[in-house]
């Protein structure tokens, strides 16, 4: 860690007061945003622990900072020095909205491969069944179950809507055996599905707003996001971890 960033914290924790939600605050605040065009609607925007700062709360889990008058806006990590040490408090905020958007994506929409016994912990992974990386995590989706770990996943199409990979994932999703489809699909078979309603256009919008950007992504319970490929032992290893 950079000892600006140090410093910065230790004046955050100095100056930091819960201040009390001002409805003129926000009005301002939302006014600047939307003149940003965001593509992520807005959440909520609340006074943070910083006197005089906002915070802003994006769908999906991403936070930005504004001042009351809605003139400067930010993106960047809030530290507080608690008990002599930096917390991370952006980094906190943000793993909360994340889990909770994952979990409000229903089981019954991804590609589940179950833990072997009694499951330990899960993780939800963006996928994208033309990515390289991808397949090799995919190759050691036995080994995590047998660790334990329940695997979910959920479609991003990293070429975007409309690519060959969107495709193929709704292909994956449209059919009666999806864990057999994903399979056959990752060792390079054609698979024919009918085409049918599906999540893959949504889930790549949830991807999006919690800033995935390419595949493998890996959320873990705690919501946090680990991007691109990791062994099977160190998936474990933070799967179970984040239940910590």
């Amino acid at each position: 860690m950079r000892v600006t960033r140090i410093f910065a914290a230790a004046a955050f924790a100095l100056a930091s007061t819960f201040a009390v939600a001002d409805p003129a605050a926000e009005q301002a605040i939302r006014k600047t945003l939307d003149t940003l065009q965001l593509e992520v609607p807005i959440e909520s925007v609340a006074a943070s622990p910083l006197n005089g700062l906002y915070e802003v709360k994006l769908k999906g889990g991403r936070v930005l900072y504004a001042s009351a008058d809605g003139q400067f806006v930010m993106q960047g990590y809030l530290f507080q020095i608690q008990d002599g040490k930096p917390v991370n408090l952006t980094e906190k905020t943000e793993r909360l909205a994340i889990a909770k958007t994952i979990n409000g994506i229903p089981v019954t929409d991804m590609v589940v491969y179950p833990a072997v016994g009694p499951a330990k912990s899960h993780i939800t992974v963006f996928t994208d069944t033309t990515c390289p990386y991808c397949h090799k995590l995919h190759a050691e989706v036995p080994e995590l179950n047998r660790l334990g770990i329940e695997v979910r996943y959920v479609a991003f199409p990293r070429q975007g809507l409309g690519s060959p990979g969107d495709e193929q994932l709704q292909a994956v999703w449209c059919s009666k055996d999806r864990k057999g489809a994903m399979d056959q699909m990752v060792d390079g078979k054609t698979i024919k599905a009918s085409k049918c309603a599906n999540p893959v256009s949504q889930q790549f919008q949830i991807g999006q707003s919690i800033g995935v950007s390419g595949t493998p992504a890996i959320v873990l319970q705690s919501g946090q996001v680990i991007p691109g490929y990791q062994p099977a032992p160190q998936v474990a290893k933070l799967a179970m971890a984040a239940q910590e």
